[in-house]
């Protein structure tokens, strides 16, 4: 059945593409275990796709420069696939998935293919799904994955370590070229873009870039060394400006990895792919566990209570799940 279903996404049929995401997606146990053999199944790309995650401040202009490279990229003959990792609610589960409107030209773009998946408020979840979409898209012979994240959080820690370029888009007044993002985002980007470099609205929006794209790379370089310093440049994801540049830049770096580079680099993320399988799939069989159903709702209720720290709590739960706790064990501890 998954054989017939792979053998449609190397043949490149969007409806099967879709239906293979949708199920490498799924957390229900009949699903994982399906998606497995799909993946297994999927024919290995002639060459390896360009993996490039992108993430930004709120308000950087995510959605509107991927179109707008995306749109670029398909005119030169690319297939693209864009992957919006969005942020899914701990309690309902529910996301935004509204890329597709934020992105109608590359939407509608019969050599691009736009999916929002949802996070599912884990970042195991977000490993999985993500870097099994990605084989999906590459097994369909998109040569280009884009991957737009949530926004600075641990989330852009887990998709740098699935792709081949880190860019990290920035604006200008907003202080990050000094201190006001995160130094560790900064430590993962390979390419640095100012956007919104443009004078829409009469305001010396392109000027201001160019002076924080200064400010920046002089920071980068204090920090990292001359050498090592990501390449900061600007650009506007509304006029293009400086878009084609941006990509050149993804280019320089995957040249500057060379073919062995890239592939230890792959290599690496393979294996930590593997442990966040492990995490991932150790967290869903602890929520499955009948033991640990057993004793979740007095646990609840003596934490909430007071009766129980949280650490006494955790070691009756995972005593539960190892198959030698019950509820009559959660009364005796003090």
């Amino acid at each position: 059945m998954r054989g017939g279903l792979a053998e449609e996404v190397a043949a490149g049929r969007r409806a099967a593409v879709s239906r293979a995401i949708t199920l490498v997606e799924s957390s229900r146990l009949e699903h994982r275990r399906e998606a497995r053999e799909l993946v297994a199944a999927l024919p290995a790309p002639d060459r390896p796709a360009v993996r490039v995650g992108i993430s930004g401040v709120p308000g950087v202009g995510k959605s509107t420069f991927i179109e707008t490279l995306g749109v670029r990229l398909t005119a030169a003959g690319h297939r693209v696939g864009v992957l919006a990792v969005d942020p899914s609610s701990r309690r309902t589960g529910g996301s935004v998935l509204g890329d597709k409107t934020r992105m109608p030209r590359l939407a509608t773009d019969e050599r691009a293919f736009v999916r929002a998946s949802p996070s599912a408020g884990t970042l195991g979840g977000v490993a999985r799904a993500t870097s099994q979409a990605m084989l999906v898209l590459e097994a369909a012979a998109y040569d280009v994955v884009l991957i737009e994240t949530v926004g600075v959080g641990q989330s852009e820690t887990t998709v740098a370590g699935m792709v081949d370029t880190f860019l990290f888009l920035t604006l200008a007044r907003t202080g990050d070229q000094l201190q006001g993002i995160k130094r560790g985002i900064l430590e993962l980007a390979d390419v640095i873009a100012v956007n919104k470099a443009d004078d829409v609205g009469g305001d010396d929006r392109e000027g201001e870039a160019r002076t924080a794209a200064r400010e920046l790379a002089g920071a980068l370089r204090m920090v990292h060394g001359r050498d090592r310093a990501p390449a900061v440049v600007t650009c506007s994801g509304l006029t293009g400006a400086g878009v084609d540049d941006v990509w050149q830049r993804i280019e320089d770096h995957r040249v500057r990895l060379g073919a062995d580079g890239l592939a230890r680099k792959r290599s690496h993320q393979q294996l930590d792919f593997a442990w966040e399988l492990v995490r991932d799939e150790l967290e869903h069989r602890l929520r499955r566990s009948e033991p640990v159903r057993r004793v979740r709702a007095e646990v609840r209720e003596r934490v909430l209570g007071g009766e129980l720290t949280a650490v006494a709590a955790a070691d009756l739960i995972l005593a539960a799940y190892d198959g030698g706790g019950d509820s009559g064990q959660v009364a005796e501890v003090n």
